[in-house]
């Protein structure tokens, strides 16, 4: 590496993200007590900055106004400059978020606020060009100097204002489930459907894949075929934009459109780990092919280019490659034309290389219009030409691909992410069988507990460089705990499903308010913080609230704790009076909703064929169904007293009594059905 003319703290940090700026004029410190005690030591405002690596405005602003002397004169003069990994430190960043979003009406990334010493902001925005930077800069320092009185008052005003955001009513009895919210939901949800390009209206358009699962659930459960086309629409048009990597696999992160065709180009684990999920439930309701490509595909990306030696998922790709957005990503027509020969026409009106695909700087977007069959027969070609000769131009394309210069990589492993891949592997598992997936699953979540827990057996939230840091906050739990108890659900393993029961112990010692009945989203101990804050809303990932919530269903089921019911029962209740009002902000909670009110069923399946028995069973959508199975006696609730020698027998169980024991899967599908 040639001699860098800066180099500042944080040279020292495992994060990309911290990495790329440690080599800024700008004397950047990580957020820890060293920085935050020379604030107070020396009476200096916080100026805290806030992004991740695949942030495309977070480099653009980099390259504008942090690497440049000027600016990072002013900022290093006035302030305590601090970067922070918004991915590293979740907790961070959603006090500051709240901030600016409470100062400005709207928030997002690079997030950039100043603070007291103390960490009370008092300013705050997003992007800002060079000039406008540094005015905002000299005023903000100018006005505190003048005015410290004026200045501290407006602190106490901002900081009541993130507690008032956070604030949760203190929970009475369970008020119960109003019947008419979920039909209220589906009908304000069902407005704001795109019934031609799928998704929801405008643009951007954002995948938000537990939205879909909730209504995938729901217009199964009560027979909408209206909210069921909608899904399969959604689910098509998202995997045929250039939203959908149609050459490697994968999706982006959203789409700049409203036809799923550009999309903001950078990859994130958590998305494509939830999509895995999604897919893999649609194909169970509808065997489409185009789902099990999806899945295979995406599976293979993650593999190729997210996996790392240890069998952890890395975190995310850039955008950006040689410093132009989509580069790695686009094709121009000579470079098709030189690849393909004779096929280019042909492959040209497949994957749109005309004006549909076109994008900028004579670069084609790949994308799709039609499905196989259509297209097959359009040509007079049989479907299994078609497909040889997609997968052809896929592979040759690929190989090309390889030889570009790639987008950076975020090779932070985070813990939450990788505990919702392997939510997302084992539901591949389930629909397709392949044992493959399951293996998958198994090795990540091994190095979960190999890496991520610390010496108490508490979690951990980054790794990097064999060192695991930052105590876990709830989203790890909450994940970790749903991802083993779906692996315990899916092999009869019972060690999985006692990791998730010890979790749940520790997440109840550390971040549960009982006379709230609700979780703090970070653990009792942690001290850096002005105040702790709770998630309740569902977004692109659903809040690490809803997760335990449902969480704590499940168990009840499967550990016979009629508490951990009660209490997802009191959670649902505190939020449940803003759900018709904000539908997608509650698609989590809206499925503990239907897993509260809908006909739910326990089923247990014991002795010697059970793990066989249970994978056919599971190659159904069952969402309204727990399953605990074993090959042997067993002392979990649901399987005790219920082996008999020489016999594999399934229990249909519902509102804690059973029905007599059947012994295929046929039979038992018909008592579910009933």
């Amino acid at each position: 590496m040639k001699n860098q003319k800066y180099t500042n703290e944080l040279i020292h940090e495992t994060s990309p993200y911290l990495l790329q700026h440690a080599h800024n004029p700008v004397n950047w410190q990580p957020w820890g007590e060293k920085a935050l005690t020379q604030a107070k030591a020396e009476n200096k405002l916080l100026l805290i900055s806030i992004g991740y690596s695949a942030c495309h405005w977070c480099h653009v602003m980099e390259h504008e106004s942090f690497e440049d002397t000027e600016v990072a004169k002013i900022m290093n003069d006035h302030f305590i400059c601090i970067k922070v990994d918004r991915e590293e430190r979740p907790d961070v960043d959603h006090i500051y978020m709240t901030a600016v979003q409470l100062l400005t009406g709207r928030g997002g990334w690079p997030l950039n606020c100043i603070a007291l010493s103390d960490g009370r902001p008092i300013w705050g925005g997003t992007y800002f060009q060079k000039e406008n930077w540094i005015q905002a800069l000299k005023a903000v320092f100018k006005f505190y100097i003048e005015n410290p009185k004026e200045t501290l008052e407006y602190a106490i005003k901002l900081q009541d204002g993130i507690e008032q955001n956070s604030l949760i009513p203190i929970s009475g009895e369970n008020a119960g489930i109003d019947p008419l919210l979920l039909p209220s939901l589906l009908k304000k949800w069902q407005s704001y459907f795109d019934t031609r390009n799928g998704g929801t209206k405008g643009a951007p358009k954002f995948m938000i894949p537990n939205n879909w699962q909730f209504l995938l659930r729901a217009g199964q459960q009560l027979l909408d075929e209206a909210i069921h086309k909608q899904v399969e629409l959604t689910l098509q048009k998202m995997s045929f934009g250039g939203l959908y990597d149609q050459v490697g696999g994968g999706f982006a992160r959203y789409s700049t459109d409203e036809i799923w065709k550009v999309p903001h180009f950078e990859k994130m684990l958590y998305d494509n780990a939830q999509l895995l999920h999604l897919y893999a439930e649609a194909y169970q309701t509808d065997p489409n092919p185009l789902y099990q490509q999806v899945v295979s595909e995406t599976i293979e990306f993650l593999k190729r280019e997210l996996l790392s030696p240890e069998n952890g998922f890395y975190s995310a790709l850039d955008a950006d490659s040689e410093g132009e957005e989509g580069k790695f990503y686009t094709w121009t027509k000579p470079e098709l034309i030189q690849l393909l020969g004779a096929d280019f026409e042909l492959f040209s009106e497949y994957f749109n290389v005309n004006s549909l695909g076109f994008w900028e700087h004579n670069q084609y977007i790949l994308m799709r219009t039609e499905d196989n069959d259509s297209f097959a027969k359009k040509h007079q070609l049989s479907i299994e030409n078609i497909e040889k000769k997609v997968q052809n131009w896929k592979s040759l394309l690929l190989k090309e691909r390889e030889k570009r210069i790639r987008p950076g990589l975020d090779d932070k492993i985070l813990t939450s992410w990788n505990a919702m891949t392997i939510n997302g592997l084992i539901s591949c598992y389930k629909a397709f069988g392949n044992p493959e997936y399951l293996e998958l699953a198994l090795a990540n979540a091994n190095f979960l507990k190999q890496k991520l827990f610390d010496a108490n057996r508490h979690l951990l939230h980054s790794y990097k460089n064999n060192q695991a840091k930052i105590s876990g906050f709830l989203d790890d739990y909450a994940f970790v705990i749903e991802a083993f108890t779906t692996i315990f659900e899916a092999t009869g393993q019972k060690d999985w499903l006692n990791l998730a029961q010890q979790l749940t112990k520790i997440t109840f010692q550390e971040f549960y308010d009982e006379q709230k009945s609700i979780f703090y989203f970070t653990a009792s101990q942690q001290q850096d913080l002005i105040t702790r804050t709770i998630e309740v809303h569902d977004n692109v990932i659903p809040s690490s609230n809803s997760v335990m919530a449902k969480n704590l269903f499940r168990l009840s089921y499967l550990l016979d704790r009629p508490d951990y019911l009660e209490t997802a029962q009191k959670m649902f209740s505190t939020v449940s009076g803003n759900m018709a009002d904000y539908p997608s902000g509650y698609s989590n909670w809206s499925q503990l909703m239907l897993d509260l009110t809908g006909n739910h069923f326990e089923v247990a399946i014991i002795g010697e064929n059970a793990i066989s028995l249970l994978n056919e069973f599971q190659k159904n959508y069952l969402p309204h169904v727990i399953f605990c199975a074993g090959t042997a006696e067993n002392d979990l609730p649901l399987l005790k007293g219920r082996h008999v020698s020489g016999k594999t027998l399934i229990y249909i169980c519902q509102n804690n009594s059973c029905q007599l024991p059947v012994e295929t899967i046929k039979e038992a599908l018909l008592l579910i059905s009933n």
